[in-house]
């Protein structure tokens, strides 16, 4: 990239890799710097989207008067201690990561839910970026803009990655132990767990190699229950809320069946305790032409084998849990079975 082209995106409010708005000045971009390292100067503010840290700025001879000069003008801002947005206006998210980072130092890492976004496992949200870094910096939380964590295995847990950040294990583990209560670590779990993004196999690894520090009985049981083929948050919730809560035997999972030479799957079946009931989990859109002719495909399919059928979504479950197991419960004695249900503490 050529010098004109930079200082062309860089003083147009071109941010060159998102397309984000930003707005440069000349004297506040380029004339800051000696011509020789120009080029140097503005492909770093092209990586960093505009952002610099302080020791950066002295290495390219900028003093701090200068700085001072430049932030009393209202040409740059300062967003973080020592970390400067060379540029008005409002920041992107590209560059608040940038800035979390530059603040961190360089050992700082992007990890808990900033990593898991760009790592798919969550989907996008408001909050602080979150690195982290060895016990030995000297960085702290800065709120809104950055929350630091700090651990001791912080060369293993991190990839080399564009930005920085922690693996996608060890990113999914720290999200479910930053939930509040072992229901939600649990929940937070199978969640990513079933994003296909990271495996059972690989979170079981990381919780030997570093043990969490706390909801470690519910991130075994949420890599136990997509071990059994629990593939949702949705069909965790009516695992653990309905059938275990209440004392229920566990239905068979995922259970293959073919319609026409189509293979489909139905999320929980009882053939197993001799009922031939099939528990529908509806957690995605009938507005999705395919998945709405895949589940009157499976609907058709169930009426023609005399099969009875419950359909719950989540606002079902997560609202009246009791309410779907009492339902279970009775359809499967309808059907035959004789066996034996329990209350849980949320049954009135």
């Amino acid at each position: 990239m050529t010098v004109h082209r930079i200082q062309k995106d860089l003083w147009t409010g071109a941010d060159v890799a998102h397309g984000r708005p930003m707005t440069l000045s000349r004297r506040a971009v380029d004339q800051v710097v000696e011509p020789s390292r120009l080029v140097e100067w503005l492909r770093l503010l092209d990586a960093q989207n505009g952002m610099a840290g302080l020791d950066q700025l002295r290495g390219f001879g900028v003093s701090w008067s200068a700085v001072v000069a430049h932030l009393e003008a209202g040409r740059w801002q300062r967003v973080l201690p020592r970390v400067y947005a060379l540029f008005t206006g409002s920041l992107s998210a590209e560059a608040r990561t940038t800035a979390a980072l530059l603040y961190g130092g360089p050992a700082a890492v992007l990890s808990h839910r900033t990593a898991a976004e760009l790592w798919g496992l969550v989907r996008p949200g408001e909050g602080p970026v979150h690195i982290t870094v060895p016990y030995t910096s000297s960085a702290v939380s800065q709120p809104p803009l950055v929350e630091v964590h700090r651990s001791r295995a912080h060369r293993h847990i991190l990839v080399t990655t564009d930005p920085p950040r922690t693996s996608r294990a060890d990113t999914a583990i720290d999200v479910a132990v930053a939930e509040e209560d072992p229901d939600s670590a649990r929940r937070a779990l199978v969640a990513m767990l079933t994003t296909g993004r990271v495996t059972a196999a690989a979170v079981e690894r990381r919780m030997a190699d570093r043990l969490p520090r706390r909801h470690r009985k519910a991130l075994r049981e949420a890599i136990a229950l997509v071990r059994e083929g629990v593939q949702s948050a949705l069909e965790e919730l009516y695992a653990t809320d309905v059938e275990k809560a209440h004392g229920l035997a566990p239905g068979r999972r995922q259970s293959p069946f073919s319609v026409d030479g189509t293979e489909l799957y139905e999320d929980v079946v009882y053939d197993d305790v001799g009922a031939p009931l099939t528990v529908r989990l509806d957690g995605r859109t009938h507005l999705v032409d395919g998945v709405a002719f895949r589940d009157r495909r499976r609907d058709n399919a169930a009426e023609l084998a005399g099969r009875s059928r419950l359909v719950y979504g989540w606002r079902d479950l997560s609202a009246d849990p009791c309410g779907a197991a009492r339902e279970v419960v009775g359809v499967l004695r309808r059907l035959g079975w004789q066996g034996t249900s329990t209350t849980c503490p949320k049954c009135s």
